[in-house]
């Protein structure tokens, strides 16, 4: 019963994560310590929702936006000692930006001192822009103002002129079909690793395990046991079936200590896919399981180990002797399932996501494949008949396994390539690596190349050449893609388009003809009369670069998008600042005054003033003549995306339609 509670529990805490909320993602609070008469420090703290992050102001250029502070009067009425100061941060490496980007998680706190030059000063002003990431990212452009006497902050009412009246009014679009921008769309936020992937990843990992020469002979040896020694066959069957139950359990309770480790810290996992040290760590222990797969040594755990556990099971009896036997089977068939549960470790770290929730869901998966067949042979004896009988073939799937930690090794000493800007691993060179192993696996699977446990082969089964033309085929396609006869893509496993030998820039995504203001892309629109893509975008914004390497480069989105839309990429975060005459104060009804300096400020505006959101990506279909098209969308995955794109077209159609009757 505990086991269920606890089961129940995980995937409920897995579910909330990727719940979203309405409030803001980060509460700040404010504090003033007074030094001296004349020295103060400031200090903003901001508590930061679960699953989000704040960029610090020290992440690299080229990156996501940086956080950054003005201090209204300083140098006039009072100076700034020092640098801000900032709490603990993580950094990770980007594979998008190509940079090691900072930021906090959980809690963010600046802290700055100042010296005042005018002791009549009773309050600091301070504006702060930063970006908020989740799964979207938001723009952050908030005024704090710091009491030096602890007295109530005074706010000055701030006029609007005519002018800024009037250019904060052309920000307010007269859409039409108003309604679709609160329609509940199908295309919601979707996490790039789903649970049940990973689970069946796990399973599959399991089902692999169970081929290998220390798992198979277990299973009618173990089967038997059960149902030999009990008083009924009944009660065979129960042992079986709770044996089959410790197993799942203990694959389970080995990824618990990795949920502790992530309470400390959410990053020490994910440190993985950034480390460059610990990559190049996990490249070796790799290779270290690859090679003993091949059969040049054995990876086992103490003898001793299995042996107390065996004594433990004979003298307990009963239902702890059968957990007993469930952990002396994870111990003695450590040889052959540590590798694969290496590879699982490995790949959930590399998944987006919790890697503690994924590894656990992976376990899961993976003590259920290997659970299986003890429950089922218990339940129907006779199918143990039918099992195949050991042989040469379980040591060519252990060498296969061994080809398969290779390419998995090789991720890893990419990831380290990448972090340490090396040059070394670029796409093309990497994607080679990998045709040369899949040629070697197939020239083994055809009998060409022999490992230490192999003998002599008289005639070439079945399997072993469907496998082999398998591998064969599997190296040509990815020889076609580093040749860029077609857009190669592999579950994210390869280095980015970008980390190329044939490296190209373009102003647009993915060469796209845009416009980067609305005006003249409405403009056009209604020239050629086409429908508008209107791109709310960043150029620190990672998640907007995932959409458009992955959602917007596919082949059955890339031509809707350039043939049939109109794309207006609007930047939020762009801090050109605009002509002095196109500046203005725009009063939000809040009755909040802000002052629209840059390119970013504007179209940030303008997204919360018509839209009411403030994240991006954030996509919204219009028509020439301002009617809205189709509820709005943030990240969604292919197929939600492209039918999204096709509902618009169908519903400007229409519109048009009536237009010209």
């Amino acid at each position: 019963m505990r086991f269920i509670i606890t089961i129940a529990l995980f995937f409920c805490s897995f579910f909330m994560g990727f719940a979203q909320t309405d409030e803001d993602p980060v509460v700040w609070t404010k504090e003033v310590h007074k030094i001296s008469e004349t020295e103060f420090e400031l200090v903003l703290s901001g508590t930061i929702f679960e699953g989000w992050h704040v960029y610090s102001q020290r992440t690299p250029e080229g990156g996501s936006m940086p956080s950054e502070f003005t201090f209204a009067r300083a140098g006039e009425d009072y100076e700034l000692v020092g640098k801000t100061k900032e709490s603990k941060t993580i950094t990770e490496f980007s594979e998008i930006f190509e940079v090691d980007e900072v930021f906090f998680k959980e809690k963010a706190v600046f802290t700055q001192r100042i010296k005042l030059l005018n002791p009549a000063i009773t309050q600091i002003d301070v504006n702060l822009i930063c970006q908020v990431c989740k799964e979207v990212c938001i723009p952050v452009d908030e005024d704090f103002s710091f009491s030096l006497n602890g007295n109530e902050i005074v706010r000055a009412e701030k006029n609007i002129d005519e002018r800024s009246k009037l250019l904060g009014n052309a920000l307010q679009l007269d859409l039409k079909q108003r309604e679709r921008l609160s329609a509940n769309s199908d295309a919601t936020i979707t996490a790039d690793s789903s649970l049940w992937m990973i689970f069946g990843l796990g399973f599959i990992g399991g089902l692999i395990a169970l081929l290998t020469p220390c798992v198979f002979p277990m299973i009618p040896l173990t089967v038997s046991f059960f149902t030999k020694r009990s008083d009924s066959k009944g009660r065979g069957i129960s042992d079986a079936l709770l044996y089959g139950f410790f197993i799942i359990l203990i694959y389970f309770l080995l990824s618990l200590p990795f949920h502790l480790f992530d309470s400390i810290d959410s990053q020490i996992l994910n440190t993985i896919a950034t480390n460059i040290w610990l990559n190049l760590f996990f490249f070796l222990i790799f290779i270290f399981f690859a090679f003993s797969f091949f059969g040049y040594y054995e990876l086992t755990l103490p003898s001793s180990w299995a042996n107390k556990m065996d004594a433990a099971s004979s003298k307990a009896g009963g239902f702890i002797g059968i957990f007993f036997m469930a952990v002396t089977l994870a111990i003695v068939s450590f040889s052959c399932t540590g590798p694969i549960l290496g590879g699982l470790l490995g790949s959930t770290a590399l998944a987006e996501g919790n890697v503690a929730t994924n590894l656990s869901t992976g376990m899961l998966g993976f003590g259920t494949a290997l659970a299986l067949p003890f429950a089922l042979f218990a339940l129907f004896p006779s199918w143990l008949n039918s099992l195949p009988k050991s042989g040469g073939w379980m040591t060519t799937v252990k060498v296969v396994l061994g080809f398969l930690e290779l390419v998995l090794a090789f991720k890893f000493l990419s990831n380290a390539d990448l972090v340490g800007h090396w040059g070394i691993l670029k796409r093309e060179i990497f994607i080679a690596i990998w045709v040369f192993l899949f040629v070697l696996l197939a020239l083994y699977l055809f009998g060409m190349i022999r490992f230490p446990h192999d003998g002599k082969m008289k005639k070439l089964p079945f399997p072993r050449l469907i496998l082999g033309l398998l591998s064969s085929g599997f190296a040509v396609y990815l020889a076609l893609g580093a040749l860029q006869v077609y857009d190669l893509k592999l579950f994210g496993f390869l280095p980015p388009d970008f980390y190329s030998i044939y490296e190209t820039e373009s102003d647009c995504p993915l060469g796209i003809d845009c416009y980067k203001d609305f005006e003249e892309g409405m403009a056009y629109a209604k020239e050629v009369n086409k429908p508008v893509l209107v791109d709310f975008t960043g150029w620190a914004c990672v998640n907007c670069r995932k959409m458009e390497e992955s959602v917007w480069s596919e082949s059955d989105v890339f031509p809707i998008l350039d043939k049939d839309y109109v794309l207006i990429s609007l930047y939020v975060d762009d801090r050109m600042e605009l002509p002095a005459e196109k500046q203005f104060d725009f009063k939000f009804n809040s009755g909040r005054v802000k002052t629209i300096k840059t390119i970013g400020q504007k179209w940030g505006t303008f997204q919360t003033l018509n839209f009411n959101a403030a994240s991006q990506p954030y996509y919204v279909l219009l028509s020439p003549e301002m009617e809205v098209l189709n509820a709005p969308i943030q990240s969604a995955d292919k197929d939600t995306y492209r039918e999204w794109l096709l509902k618009g077209l169908v519903n400007f159609r229409k519109t048009d339609k009536i237009a010209e009757e």
